[in-house]
């Protein structure tokens, strides 16, 4: 049973944890450029695992409880979101990022922690995933087989993110040509600012 457990947390962890996309593109945005990926990583590992062990521990009955959290966060995500999608389209429009050496400019490791935060913890519907969905399905399996649920989900957070991160680096030789790198970025803004719009104009279910 804690093995079918475990199998179906991993599944539901992993389709759940791809869905979430602003958070992904963020991580392979870092590994393409090699900017402390094992930072980031580990921070968006620690957010997920942290609100899965919550939501089975069942402190995803308070999410929907107050309802006027999410709707700050919602606000909030959206500006930040909004934000981002501005700053990408306006590299997209400059065209100055590429892989070459002189570009390798690494910025300080605070602002990017900040902003994976954001990214983790600024988006509703990472709540409602984790925290509630999550935290609802593992009641189906009582005892120990609860935590096997929660496990498998933690291990799939930590098999993706790895993956996006430290994989990111097989499309590197693509990555340097420098309009590899406006599409991206023009991807990017437009992929957040539809989440951005997502967020203000769709009620969170």
């Amino acid at each position: 049973m804690s093995y079918t457990a475990a199998l179906s947390g991993f599944l539901m962890g992993a389709g759940l944890i791809i869905a979430i996309g602003a958070q992904n593109a963020f991580v392979l945005r870092q590994g393409l450029k090699r900017e402390h990926v094992g930072l980031v990583v580990a921070v968006c590992v620690f957010g997920d695992v942290t609100l899965i062990l919550l939501g089975v521990a069942g402190i995803g009955t308070l999410v929907q409880r107050y309802p006027l959290l999410l709707q700050g966060l919602r606000f909030g995500g959206a500006a930040f979101l909004a934000t981002y999608a501005f700053m990408a389209a306006r590299r997209a429009w400059l065209g100055h990022v590429s892989l070459a050496p002189s570009s390798m400019v690494v910025p300080d490791w605070r602002r990017t922690i900040l902003a994976c935060l954001a990214f983790t913890f600024l988006n509703p519907h990472v709540y409602l995933d984790t925290m509630v969905l999550l935290g609802s399905i593992s009641t189906r399996y009582p005892g120990a087989s609860r935590w096997a649920f929660a496990g498998g989900a933690c291990l799939a957070s930590i098999s993706w993110f790895t993956l996006v991160g430290y994989g990111a680096r097989v499309l590197q030789p693509v990555f340097r040509n420098p309009v590899a790198w406006q599409v991206l970025d023009a991807s990017i803004a437009i992929f957040m600012g539809v989440l951005c719009l997502s967020l203000l104009f769709r009620p969170l279910a």
